[in-house]
């Protein structure tokens, strides 16, 4: 199952800074990567992230209508991949190969 979770910078940011998709069961994980301007597959930064207590206030999770709304503010236009795109995100980036092209990049 896909999980998207939305994160602020810190608590006082009030609104999303960036956007997490992961596939909880698998451990693979994509982000907004805001340097590249482009979707990145990092599940380790992913799970720091997450599983850091400090962080907890720091992120919730959506549905994907959220997340896809969200990936136009933190994207810069960017839209969120469709499922399809994310799975074939994630079996590249096992892979250590190159992440596909998305809509939007």
């Amino acid at each position: 199952m896909t999980y998207y979770a939305i994160y602020r910078d810190d608590e006082r940011t009030e609104g999303p800074a960036g956007l997490f998709v992961m596939d909880a069961g698998t451990g693979q994980a994509i982000l907004w990567d805001h340097r590249n301007r482009a979707w990145a597959y990092d599940p380790g930064l992913v799970v720091r992230f997450l599983n850091d207590y400090r962080k907890f206030d720091r992120y919730e999770t959506v549905d994907r209508a959220a997340a896809q709304s969200v990936a136009r503010i933190v994207a810069g236009g960017a839209s969120l991949p469709d499922e399809e795109a994310i799975l074939a995100m994630f079996a590249a980036g096992a892979r250590g190969g190159r992440l596909p092209p998305t809509e939007g990049q």
